[in-house]
């Protein structure tokens, strides 16, 4: 194990001020060293990041490499997210075996018929959003007046969560997520959270025929049958509602702003819809908003790239820096709704890739394929330059994006 302390850059790294859409510059020059890269966290500790297409895969998917917060030298970003990580793990955070068994309890949830059998509701909420646009009158807020609303109702909805509380774990989940504050901002979040979908449960549990929504089948299927405890149930159920909205919401905001920086791309677009899956798939890889999940710490001593990393050493497997891998993806940095960047690892890669991709490619390819053509006219309220991004949040994305038409 590496002795502390180290003379080595600071993680996490800046981003350019040139341009926010790009990753920190200095994944670029690790990558080009050809290994993995020393770093210090935020406590002094060392860390190996990966920023090679290749490698980032290599270490997603091998098995010798621990996703769990509890195993010794484990990696965090800052004492706020410490303090979340010291909560029972969610399968986000579980090995295998234990991983594949509670994992296999909810993808028939997610199997991609199922999902685009929620096409047409999708397609509701959006336009009835459109029309509560409409109707406001510009400027909006896109992330407050129509991503967070269209994510977070889909998200209630397919879980079984109350349309009414949607405030409530919207931000809730936005305090937990913070990396930059004191941790009993996040660590209460949490806790609230959990006291939240305990209740919620145990309502669910009472008469669980009731209704027709995921947390209800996972009490029927899973919790009294006995293969899932009631604690389980409430730490996934959070993690379910918190990915479902928070991430593809900030996909939507930065999606929509890429295509009015890029207006040629929005116009191709336009004139070929069938590019909407190519579309899609190029904004997860060209934004990798959940930029910081592959933290992993090693069980064993692994070779990468010629880089020997011994048992108990932390790793990060940088996706947005895979994602813009020459190697992988031709003019990385250029976005290019043409390409077909289906290999990206924008939902992570291995046994933890995201379960829920299919909602949220569902949702995007929904929002994207009709955005433009309801408003054709839409444009930014504010200068580029005004735009607040969310460095200091576990997951990427703006703060707010007003717009006008």
């Amino acid at each position: 194990m590496l002795t502390q302390p180290i003379d080595a850059p600071s993680f996490p790294m800046p981003r350019s001020g040139k341009c926010p859409f790009d990753p920190p510059p200095a994944y670029g020059e690790a990558r080009k060293k050809g290994k993995p890269q020393l770093v210090k966290m935020w406590n002094g500790m060392p860390c190996w990041i990966l920023t090679s297409y290749d490698d980032v895969r290599t270490v997603l998917s091998d098995n010798r490499f621990s996703a769990m917060p509890s195993q010794p030298g484990f990696p965090t970003l800052s004492a706020a997210r410490e303090a979340v990580l010291e909560l029972p793990p969610t399968i986000l955070r579980m090995d295998a075996p234990e991983h594949g068994r509670m994992r296999r309890m909810l993808t028939k949830e997610f199997m991609i018929k199922k999902i685009d059998a929620m096409r047409p509701r999708i397609a509701e909420v959006v336009s009835d959003l459109y029309d509560q646009l409409e109707a406001k009158g510009p400027p909006i807020e896109m992330v407050r007046d129509f991503a967070l609303p269209l994510t977070s109702t889909i998200i209630s909805e397919f879980l079984g969560v109350p349309l009414e509380d949607r405030e409530f774990f919207q931000e809730q989940s936005r305090l937990k997520v913070l990396l930059d504050v004191d941790p009993s901002i996040p660590k209460q979040a949490a806790a609230r959270l959990m006291a939240y979908f305990e209740a919620l449960l145990r309502k669910k549990a009472k008469d669980p025929y009731a209704n027709n929504d995921l947390l209800s089948r996972l009490v029927i299927d899973q919790i009294q049958p006995g293969h899932l405890s009631f604690e389980q149930a409430v730490h996934n159920a959070d993690l379910l509602t918190m990915a479902g909205h928070e991430t593809t919401a900030n996909q939507i905001a930065l999606g929509t702003l890429t295509l009015l920086q890029y207006p040629q791309q929005k116009e191709l677009l336009l004139a070929h819809p069938e590019l909407i899956r190519n579309a899609v798939d190029e904004m997860l890889r060209y934004h990798s908003i959940a930029h910081f999940v592959g933290a992993r710490v090693a069980m064993e001593d692994v070779e990468v790239s010629g880089q020997l990393i011994r048992k108990g050493e932390a790793v990060y497997a940088l996706l947005g820096a895979a994602n813009r891998d020459p190697a992988a993806f031709d003019s990385p940095d250029k976005f290019d709704i043409t390409r077909s960047p289906d290999h990206h690892v924008g939902f992570s890669y291995g046994i933890h890739q995201c379960l829920g991709q299919p909602l949220a490619r569902a949702e995007l390819q929904t929002v994207f394929s009709t955005l433009f053509k309801r408003f054709p006219g839409l444009r930014m309220a504010v200068p580029f330059e005004e735009i607040v991004f969310k460095t200091d949040h576990f997951v990427y994305g703006v703060e707010a994006l007003p717009l006008t038409w």
